[in-house]
């Protein structure tokens, strides 16, 4: 039997109302000995003849109460309602020895409460999400801005705080969290504040594209502008001079953090925020887009002691999500890993990281220095940028180290005579270099509102597609939903082109030729384009060619 005697005598002195003062779930716990929280609600439950629920579903009948519930007293004692009766309301709780809080609820609401157990996480999860449902947007927002309240701005933001708490902020601050928020919820991986001889136009980067979200009047410029640069830490004396800053902060339940640049243009000061969340789950490698061919290679590749492994592409094409892939598949007990990045995006788990920072001349050049001291197995740089990181990475690669790093060139066979151009021995190139990837971040077709068509020939010349490859004759395209923001693409995945060094291929850099004609030598033998991998992903209805094309011009 779940319960035993003594928790049975507790419950019937909860049952005539004398329970004694302080008597909290955990001492339930305790005396029954159960770790599991579902388990524990679910044997209470059938004690005390209160539902248990799983999921809590959001009715929206109930936005009344949750204006009149504040989210940090929703928070603090675990409860939210989530269905309106006739002279009832149901909440869930965590819980159901709280006997003040049945009474409080009860008065605020004014109706007879019907309670149902659930899970502390289940509940928190329901409030950040019932009351983002009610939150304002950002043009809701500029209808409340008056001009008299701008000087408040100027407090000093304290702790991060969840910004679903701040309903009784200024407007400029309210404004400013409420873009915060929807960037968010919009799953935006930047935010741009762009002044303008009239205006200030805001933009969201969704999946790699730049949409306009709001226009401001320009009155209220400086005072967004002073707001950030408060959240950021920043000089708000100095407008002449770019700035970089850094905001961390809660929204809806979820940590993020948020790279600030400030660069002083002809309409004032132009400000990007780059946002990053730290709750999102690290990718493997088999999540990030590669095709069954090209993952057997990487893991073959990765796998070697020794040697350099090089990521290219433009900014913004995914290729420190790459390379944490990689990081994450070495990851053991039995290897020291070291890296050394700017900034360092993700706290991964049993790895050495070092965050550059260039004003006490703590470089790339110089950390990989002292990472050398440190018996590294394997090392991760952040990024190539000149002959003395080159130089020393290819050292490490050659004294039993695999090193790992980006590059910023369009295609993989360029990494290989930008290192040369960057004065580095073509023997030593051939030598240390193992493989070099080239990748690019294509969107991913929604699934909500994906249908299908038959595409011109037109449409299939562009990525050399024969009609004869195609699945029942058709491609697929997104007709745009609210899913999706209407943009018929949700998420993104990554194309890649994989050249691996083989003696062809490092007899032409010994010769120094030129890019095309190592990449025409990789293609004979064998290397698939980023472009044919994206036409294979357009054919397998991931994504669409107007995308592959956008992402692929230079390969024309």
């Amino acid at each position: 039997m779940l319960f035993n005697r003594p928790l049975n005598n507790m419950l019937k002195e909860l049952d005539t109302g004398a329970m004694p003062d302080g008597f909290k779930l955990k001492e339930v716990a305790k005396e029954l000995n159960c770790d599991n929280e579902e388990d524990l609600l679910t044997g209470i439950g059938d004690r005390l003849n209160i539902p248990y629920i799983k999921e809590i579903d959001y009715d929206p009948a109930i936005n009344d109460l949750l204006v009149k519930l504040p989210i940090n007293y929703a928070k603090k004692y675990h409860v939210v309602p989530f269905k309106k009766g006739k002279g009832t309301v149901s909440v869930a709780l965590s819980n159901p020895f709280d006997i003040e809080l049945m009474g409080e609820l009860r008065v605020l609401f004014n109706s007879r409460i019907k309670t149902f157990l659930a899970t502390s996480g289940a509940i928190m999860d329901s409030i950040n999400s019932f009351y983002d449902k009610t939150s304002h947007t950002a043009e809701e927002m500029m209808e409340g801005l008056e001009e008299e309240n701008l000087s408040s701005i100027a407090n000093e933001l304290e702790e991060p705080k969840d910004l679903l708490d701040a309903s009784d902020e200024a407007p400029i601050i309210r404004l400013v969290n409420t873009v915060l928020f929807q960037s968010v919820k919009n799953r935006a991986s930047d935010i741009h504040f762009e002044p303008f001889e009239r205006t200030v136009i805001v933009r969201y980067r969704v999946d790699g594209v730049l949409y306009n979200i709001l226009n401001v009047s320009k009155r209220y410029q400086s005072a967004i502008t002073s707001r950030i640069k408060i959240m950021a830490g920043l000089n708000i004396a100095e407008k002449r001079l770019p700035q970089d800053g850094r905001i961390r902060i809660k929204i809806a339940g979820r940590d993020i953090d948020i790279r600030v640049s400030v660069v002083p243009t002809s309409h004032g000061e132009r400000i990007v925020l780059r946002l990053l969340d730290k709750s999102s789950v690290l990718l493997s490698l088999e999540d990030i887009g590669m095709d069954k061919d090209t993952l057997l290679k990487t893991k073959r590749v990765i796998n070697k002691s020794n040697g350099i492994i090089l990521v290219t592409g433009p900014t913004g094409s995914g290729k420190t999500t790459s390379l944490y892939a990689a990081i994450t598949q070495l990851n053991s007990t039995d290897k020291n890993i070291i890296t050394v990045e700017d900034p360092v995006e993700y706290q991964l788990k049993g790895i050495g990281q070092i965050q550059v920072n260039p004003k006490i001349d703590l470089t790339f050049a110089n950390g990989l220095r002292s990472i050398l001291r440190q018996d590294p197995d394997i090392i991760m740089v952040g990024e190539i940028r000149d002959k003395e990181t080159a130089e020393i990475a290819i050292q490490a690669s050659l004294t039993g180290h695999l090193v790992l790093s980006t590059l910023h060139t369009n295609d993989s066979a360029t990494a290989i005579t930008r290192l040369i151009d960057m004065d580095i021995e073509p023997f030593l190139v051939s030598s240390s270099l193992v493989a070099v990837y080239a990748q690019r971040l294509v969107r991913v077709i929604c699934g909500e509102c994906k249908e299908s068509y038959v595409p011109n020939d037109e449409e299939l010349a562009e990525l050399n597609i024969r009609r004869s490859e195609l699945t029942g004759g058709v491609l697929h395209r997104g007709k745009g939903c609210p899913k999706c923001i209407s943009t018929g693409y949700k998420g993104r995945t990554g194309i890649y082109e994989l050249l691996v060094m083989d003696d062809a291929i490092k007899s032409l850099i010994l010769k120094t030729q030129d890019s095309n004609t190592i990449k025409k030598k990789a293609v004979d033998s064998g290397m698939t384009t980023i472009r044919e991998n994206g036409a294979k992903k357009v054919i397998a209805g991931i994504t669409t060619t107007q995308e592959v094309v956008r992402v692929t011009q230079q390969e024309v």
